[in-house]
Formats: structure tokens, C-alpha cells, sequence
């Protein structure tokens, strides 16, 4: 079954995988919309998803932090939303953007639901990127009402693995992932172990295996929520070292 046809958004729990919500591509959904992170958007770097530096990492200013309904325990990092402005004349401009999620918008549980508390559960809340927010709206609105549907992410080059930590404890940040864009599995094959081992999710798309890898060639499995996989095999070659980022195959 192809992404464009279905989505599936997962949850991963225990150790598997189950199904929690399943839309139509032309599917489109009632949310809001605010912005966040200054005029530059520096103030949207970092992020609950672990992706550092959105500019160096290809995310830009195109981006969005998720409110709890949205942002599924970190496991919808990096998937991405076609958002358009309605039903507000005074303050909605003509046209859609699309963004990929790199953070999470924390509820505000002192605050009611329909006056700040725009994040609180079961809200369906996008916090936009200030530059980005300012395609769809006029920045005075603070607050407007958008529907969103999922798209493909395109994205430039392959798949990036920046291999953090250290021997026992390999902590591998998945970043530029086309297709779904959400990773729900990653697993890690050495040249010299020769199988397949599964790697826990850690946080964000940070994803973590405690064996001793050092001194082999690494290759890569990963399955979006979608369930189409990719394989990338020897991406980073036997001298790969901690902090170093390689590229792989891309959906």
C-alpha cells in the first residue's frame, strides 16, 4: 500500500506496533494555529525531536511544533502537514504551506483550552515557525483557525544517521526522511555481526542500540509509519566515528 494512498500513524508501545489513527489522502482536518520563535525563528531550534540546528539539518524555518493530540509521545517527529487559514477573512491570506514537525507544544493546563491553553489535550494544535505562519496569516491574528491533511515530505539527498555517544552506547539521530517522514522502527546491522539488531528509541528520533559497534562498517534499516522500509547498506564505513553524520539510501 502506497503513503499516498494511506497513512497510518502508529504507536509503539511495549515493544509493538499498533495502529491508532488511519486518514485518506484529501482528508482534511479542523485545527488551530499559532506561531512561535522570533522573526529569525531561532527560537525554534533544538526542539523535542532532537533535530539541533533546523537550518543545518534542511528543516529551515518550515516547521512546526505539535500540541499533545498531534505530536504521539515524539513518534510523528518529522512527518509532514499541508495547513492552509479559513473561516477568518480579516486575517487569513490565500494558499497553503507545508511543514514538517520538529517539536512539541506542551499544554498549558493553568490556562482553559479556548483562552492560552491552545496545546491542552485534545486540542489538535500546530505552533508554527514565526516565517512560516506569516505565508498563510497576518501575524497580528496571534491565533487562527487552520485545516490540515498529511503529505509526502520531499526531501534533498538521502537519509542522515549523526552517530552521538559512545562504545556500549550508540545514540543515532534519524534526520531528512522523505515519504511519511515519521521513523517508527530503525535497526542496525555491523559488517563483522552480520544481523540485524533492533534499535530502541531513546527520544525525538533519536534512536539507540547498546552494542559495541566501533571498528565496522554500519548499515541501516528503517520503516516510516507508513510501513515502507529502506535499507542502507555500509553507510558509514569502519572508521566511522562518534559525532559524524552519514547519508544513506532515501524513500
Amino acid at each position: 500500500m502506497k503513503f499516498l494512498d494511506l497513512w497510518l500513524l502508529v504507536a509503539i508501545t511495549s515493544g509493538s506496533i499498533t495502529t491508532i489513527a488511519a486518514h485518506v489522502k484529501g482528508s482534511w482536518l479542523n485545527a488551530h494555529a499559532t506561531f512561535y520563535g522570533g522573526h529569525d525563528a531561532s527560537g525554534t531550534m533544538g526542539g523535542a525531536c532532537g533535530y539541533g540546528n533546523l537550518y543545518s539539518q534542511g528543516y529551515g524555518t518550515t516547521t512546526a511544533a505539535l500540541s499533545t493530540a498531534l505530536f504521539n509521545n515524539g513518534l510523528a517527529c518529522g512527518a509532514c502537514f499541508e495547513i492552509m487559514c479559513f473561516n477568518d477573512k480579516e486575517w487569513c491570506l490565500p494558499g497553503s504551506i507545508i511543514v514538517t514537525a520538529t517539536n512539541f507544544c506542551p499544554p498549558n493546563n493553568a490556562l482553559p483550552n479556548n483562552a492560552g491553553g491552545w496545546c491542552n489535550p485534545p486540542l489538535r494544535h500546530f505552533d508554527l515557525a514565526q516565517p512560516i505562519f506569516k505565508h498563510i496569516a497576518q501575524e497580528k491574528a496571534g491565533i487562527i483557525p487552520v485545516k490540515y491533511r498529511r503529505v509526502a515530505c520531499r526531501k534533498i539527498g538521502g537519509i542522515r544517521f549523526t552517530i552521538n555517544g559512545h562504545s556500549f552506547f550508540n545514540l543515532v539521530l534519524v534526520t531528512n526522511v522523505g515519504g511519511a517522514g515519521n521513523v517508527i522502527s530503525v535497526s542496525v546491522k555491523g559488517s563483522k555481526t552480520m544481523t540485524w539488531q533492533s534499535m530502541s528509541r531513546n527520544w525525538g528520533q533519536n534512536w539507540q542500540s547498546n552494542n559495541y559497534l566501533n571498528g565496522q562498517s554500519l548499515s541501516f534499516k528503517v520503516t516510516t509509519s507508513d510501513g515502507r522500509t529502506v535499507v542502507s547498506n555500509n553507510v558509514a564505513p569502519p572508521n566511522w566515528s562518534f559525532g559524524h553524520t552519514y547519508t544513506g539510501k532515501q524513500f
